[in-house]
């Protein structure tokens, strides 16, 4: 991923007010890019949209995906280049208690978007982010490659499987590779692992959770020890959108198709792996225990084969899980001591582009 390119590119971020938008957004601010957002207001509190001060350098418009007519107006008003998609309901949990907002959200939303990007000339490439869950889990031991079956138990995971439907049926329709130079438009859909980094403070996601129970003294409940899963830092898979993004914009069509941002398999590790590393290594005494609640059905086993984007995009994970976990710790604990977040996430930020064009 070639910082310079994104100098002056006009880019329309979904979601730029959630965990993922937010390091996006700064992201594409440090490199100079003409940024607009649209996203609901941030839904915790604090939030890193908020405590990073996010907003500073980009065109903020506050709104919902859902409304067709405001997603085009946006469009029509920010005419940009790139196009990344974001915005959605994220939670697996939630999505049990709420699943008509989920299927709305994540997939007439990407309706929405979709539409909207074909009544708009300016857009070159567009990268629709899904998730690792949208995959039909059959608890294999090896990563789910791009052309395996979209599935999805729940009504989280199976929204993003439809939305991945929703982008390839766009694509073969109205933005076929082989017919780029009539529609110009490089459409491509991307699948990260379980994402983690400093400013996440969502319900019911892992490392939230514990840094919360942390924080507060109080004894970490586990729901799922067993569970393994895709780890990596949110700058991994936000390297790969961006690579992705500057692909499809440079090179038409050719890499206009699914793609996964997944892990080391190293780095693929269960649940209590985590809680371990994260109370043993806090600066305050910590520990976890089970939680013996009844729980949702969730994936035992879920890992990505990332192969196609090393080998074509020559994306790779640059930190480690225990880098990754150490640099959450350092945020978090940078929260608390009251620092700069904005100038402390902008360091992490650049720490991990200098490990990028090291190797």
């Amino acid at each position: 991923m070639n910082p310079s390119f994104w100098r002056e590119k006009r880019v329309l971020l979904t979601g730029h007010t959630g965990f993922k938008g937010s390091w996006l957004s700064l992201w594409l601010q440090q490199m100079g890019a003409k940024t607009t957002g649209l996203a609901l207001r941030p839904i915790t509190n604090p939030s890193l949209y908020d405590v990073a001060n996010v907003n500073d350098g980009m065109t903020s418009a506050i709104g919902d995906i859902r409304d067709a007519a405001l997603v085009q107006k946006v469009l029509a008003d920010a005419e940009p280049e790139i196009v990344i998609h974001m915005a959605a309901q994220p939670l697996v949990r939630y999505s049990y208690k709420n699943p008509i907002e989920t299927y709305h959200t994540n997939v007439m939303g990407t309706v929405n978007l979709l539409e909207a990007i074909r009544h708009t000339p300016s857009v070159r490439a567009a990268v629709m982010i899904t998730s690792d869950k949208c995959y039909e889990n059959r608890e294999w031991v090896w990563g789910y490659r791009e052309q395996d079956p979209m599935g999805g138990y729940d009504p989280y995971s199976n929204s993003k499987g439809c939305a991945e439907l929703v982008t390839s049926a766009f694509r073969s329709s109205y933005f076929p590779p082989a017919d780029y130079a009539l529609h110009r438009v490089a459409l491509a859909s991307a699948r990260a692992g379980n994402v983690i980094g400093g400013g996440d403070w969502s319900e019911d996601r892992l490392v939230p959770d514990i840094l919360r129970a942390i924080a507060a003294g109080d004894v970490v409940n586990i729901r799922s020890p067993g569970a393994i899963r895709p780890w990596q830092h949110v700058l991994e898979p936000l390297c790969g959108y961006l690579t992705l993004a500057q692909q499809l914009f440079e090179k038409n069509g050719d890499f206009a198709e699914a793609w996964n941002f997944g892990p080391a398999d190293d780095d693929v590790r269960p649940v209590s792996w985590i809680a371990d590393y994260l109370t043993r290594n806090w600066n305050a005494p910590a520990r976890w225990t089970v939680d013996s609640n009844p729980q949702p059905h969730e994936a035992h086993y879920l890992s990505l084969d990332s192969t196609k984007a090393r080998r074509r995009l020559n994306w790779r994970p640059r930190w480690s899980l225990e880098q990754s976990l150490q640099h959450i710790a350092e945020w978090h604990q940078a929260f608390l001591a009251g620092r700069d977040m904005r100038e402390h996430t902008l360091q992490n930020i650049a720490a991990y582009m200098h490990t990028a064009t090291r190797d």
